[in-house]
């Protein structure tokens, strides 16, 4: 007897569980730099505009698309056509992937939590060192990263309810707490306030075509689109459930953490005298000498921060997991917990050889990078663009556009006065911009070798997904 799908419990713990899922490094650790190299105000108008068009539209139909078909990303396109199989698959592996280095970052956050109470911030100018010092070491991130690794499985093995939803319901307003804590005091600084213009002043002189594309980058993938984690989500809701609405309060969960994350770093880092513009280092380095200059309540504020960035990253790698372990369920009828231990065992090899490609092993390189740098190109610049570009397309164009209306209006029996806007942005507008994004980052990577092993696995699963 085939066994009944799972669902969510409660409206509440859909919302805290899609809102975790997009929120995650990407709102903590990435917007944060990106802001700073990109202009702060401006950039922070442009991604709220590219947010509401783009980050919303698409995740109302991710969302359609998963609760119409009751199935996650590969079974949701087959059900519409076999040719478009081979979508899903690709946002599966995406998935799968970024879980082959997403958790050494997760571990990283861990160990700061700990490092941040015994003494990391007693020489504020050897921060950069102990950070270089503790990744390159050949045990100790491994040993974080299985740990951080072994929470999730625990989680995601539990089933929706007791696992993802419960977990959600708990970490989210525990994440908005400690990020309120932290901003709050950044506040007290002497000279914050220049920290506060510098996000809420616009200085359009310093934006270019490359702000624009960089927040509608931002925007899209910082809400977890185009790799499957929405439309499995979706496909455990009820048919009672408003479907903008919720779509609109989870992206508005989603920024306002993004937001709250600038908050708490800009304003100290402004009083501090310290440099915005600092790129990827901005967490692990730059924030722990904020709270170095501190003083005496400094470990304190640095621990409660990196729990923060530790909850974070925690809801959405869940969702991560969810996706490979919701595709072994449907399409190979796996047991979840065969599956969730089963897929954690090959992450856990994929994390290893991530962490040691940043010390012990750095000096092993495949396409010119090493594991760390590997999963984290083919991803983010190959898998998650022409995965975003590819359900935009789908969603606009291969969707019957009646079976999107009654999703969305619950059978006729709910108002959506916007539907034909909707309809048409997703279907005109948003393909095109989307496929700019992929277009760009594909042509940015550096590396030509890894740019067509990408492209060539995305033809090798066009030509074969229907075995998969």
């Amino acid at each position: 007897m085939e066994q009944k799908r799972e669902s969510w419990g409660s409206r509440f713990g859909f919302l805290m569980a899609a809102a975790g899922s997009a929120v995650g490094l990407g709102n903590i650790w990435r917007f944060p730099y990106m802001t700073g190299m990109n202009g702060g105000g401006a950039f922070i108008v442009i991604y709220l505009g590219c947010v509401i068009l783009v980050g919303l539209s698409i995740m109302i139909a991710e969302f359609a698309v998963g609760r119409r078909t009751q199935l996650a990303a590969v079974g949701a396109y087959k059900t519409y056509s076999n040719k478009w199989s081979f979508a899903g698959v690709l946002g599966v592996l995406s998935g799968f992937f970024i879980m082959g280095f997403y958790p050494v970052v997760g571990g990283w956050s861990m160990y700061y939590i700990i490092k941040s109470l015994t003494g990391l911030l007693a020489v504020p100018e050897a921060i950069g060192d102990v950070f270089g010092a503790f990744i390159g070491n050949p045990v100790q991130p491994v040993i974080w990263m299985l740990v951080y690794l072994a929470v999730n499985l625990f989680i995601v093995a539990r089933g929706v309810q007791a696992g993802i939803e419960l977990a959600g319901k708990i970490l989210m307003p525990i994440l908005y707490v400690l990020l309120i804590i932290v901003t709050l005091k950044g506040f007290t600084i002497p000279g914050a306030s220049e920290g506060l213009r510098y996000l809420f002043v616009p200085n359009w002189s310093e934006v270019t075509g490359g702000t624009f594309l960089a927040a509608l980058g931002q925007a899209f993938f910082s809400l977890s689109l185009g790799m499957g984690c929405m439309i499995t989500y979706g496909s455990y809701l009820n048919k009672e459930e408003k479907l903008p609405n919720n779509a609109l309060i989870v992206v508005s969960l989603d920024t306002s953490v993004a937001l709250l994350a600038g908050l708490a770093m800009f304003p100290a880092l402004f009083a501090f005298g310290l440099e915005p513009t600092q790129g990827p280092g901005l967490v692990f380095v730059v924030v722990p000498q904020i709270f170095a200059s501190m003083g005496g309540i400094g470990p304190l504020f640095s621990a409660i921060f990196f729990v923060a960035l530790f909850i974070a990253a925690l809801t959405s790698s869940v969702s991560l997991l969810e996706v490979c372990v919701a595709y072994l369920m449907d399409e190979k009828k796996v047991d979840r917990r065969k599956a969730t231990y089963g897929t954690g065992v090959v992450m856990a090899i994929l994390c290893t050889l991530s962490s040691l490609s940043l010390g012990a092993m750095s000096g092993v390189t495949f396409l010119g990078v090493g594991a760390f740098d590997f999963f984290d190109i083919l991803t983010d610049k190959i898998f998650l663009a022409i995965g975003g570009a590819l359900l935009a397309i789908f969603a606009g164009w291969f969707l019957k556009k009646e079976d999107l209306k009654d999703e969305l209006t619950n059978g006729g029996t709910l108002q959506f006065g916007l539907f034909e806007v909707w309809y048409n942005v997703v279907k005109y507008v948003i393909p095109v911009l989307v496929g700019i994004v992929a277009a760009v980052g594909i042509a940015s990577i550096e590396q030509t070798g890894l740019m067509l092993f990408g492209l060539g696995i995305i033809v090798v699963l066009a030509i074969f997904s229907k075995k998969l």
